[in-house]
């Protein structure tokens, strides 16, 4: 079993409590500006932000981030959970529903994977 230390555990809390930090003022903003984008997309746009510009390095957060990563399905049990009611949809529509998921699941991989091309490219020909 890992032992973690009072400084480990102060890392950590620091860390998750910087990364709530910045999910709740891109919730407040979504609802501030009335932006029909979700407040943890915001969120997300505002630690890319502040990751690009200098301000937070990646690796200061790769604990707390990690760990969230690796508890993940937690937060997926009670929307799977509320699958129980919508047992006549999943009937009918099921193979629709998973159609769609499957699609818009690879469309992400496609645009992230050519996003992450596309930016490597520009680096090493502005790096060079």
């Amino acid at each position: 079993m890992k032992r973690f230390t009072f400084k480990h555990l102060g890392r950590l809390l620091t860390e998750l409590v910087v990364l709530l930090a910045i999910y709740l003022l891109g919730t407040q903003l979504a609802v501030w500006l009335a932006w029909p984008i979700p407040g943890g997309v915001v969120g997300l746009g505002l630690l890319l932000a502040t990751f690009a510009s200098g301000l937070v390095k990646p690796a200061a957060l790769q604990l707390g981030a990690g760990v969230l990563m690796a508890e993940m399905l937690l937060f997926f049990i009670p929307a799977l959970m509320s699958l129980l009611d919508y047992g006549g949809l999943l009937r009918n529509d099921g193979w629709r529903i998973l159609l769609v998921i499957g699609f818009s699941t690879l469309a992400v991989m496609l645009v992230t994977a050519f996003t992450v091309e596309a930016v490597c490219r520009w680096r090493l020909r502005h790096e060079a």
